[in-house]
């Protein structure tokens, strides 16, 4: 039986994984939802399969994405993560990852949960899309521009509307599988 997939999955195993096991599953997990955050700035202007590739390197450096322990870089570990060609070596996204896990820090002092703050967006439920093909599947939303704002308001960098749309697809907050696809159908059921 031949199990169909959108199409961006492609055939490298590490992509077709991610696709089957985690893109557009709900993450209320608050690391899980920094480590996405971070990766998705750091994905800015470059391909998903870049950070995908760097992805396990990335939570060594990072302190597994810890917000707390991330928070608290100074300029000797920046200067060292610049040097560390197992990541995207762009300073000003490697000091938005300190300036990003404060303002996280402080969201999640506010509202109990960073989980409780983002999912607010989309009114704590997955939105359902159906559709087609990908063309029609779209690089920002209603929902990822008021994102967008609301945390750049905040001091998080890299958050644009389309950085913030694809963090909602990848943590569920959007089921963007095409109707086709074997998870489009298992990501509904689990509402």
């Amino acid at each position: 039986m031949i199990i169909k997939r959108c199409l961006w999955a492609g055939s490298d195993s590490r992509y077709v994984r991610y696709h089957d096991e985690e893109w557009g599953v709900p993450v209320h997990d608050d690391q899980i939802l920094f480590e996405f955050l971070l990766l998705e700035g750091a994905q800015a202007g470059l391909s998903w399969s870049t950070i995908l590739n760097k992805r396990d390197h990335y939570r060594e450096v990072f302190d597994q994405f810890d917000p707390r322990a991330v928070a608290t870089y100074d300029t000797v570990k920046i200067e060292s993560l610049l040097q560390d060609p197992g990541i995207v070596r762009n300073r000003r996204k490697v000091e938005a990852a300190t300036t990003n896990a404060r303002a996280f820090l402080a969201i999640r002092q506010e509202s109990g949960t960073f989980d409780r703050y983002i999912w607010g967006f989309v009114e704590g439920r997955t939105i359902q899309n159906a559709w087609v093909s990908m063309k029609e599947i779209p690089a920002q939303s209603t929902e990822s521009i008021a994102m967008s704002k609301a945390l750049k308001k905040r001091g998080v960098r890299f958050v644009g509307p389309t950085i913030c749309y694809a963090f909602m697809q990848a943590v569920g907050m959007v089921n963007d599988h095409t109707v086709g696809c074997f998870r489009y159908r298992e990501l509904c059921e689990d509402e």
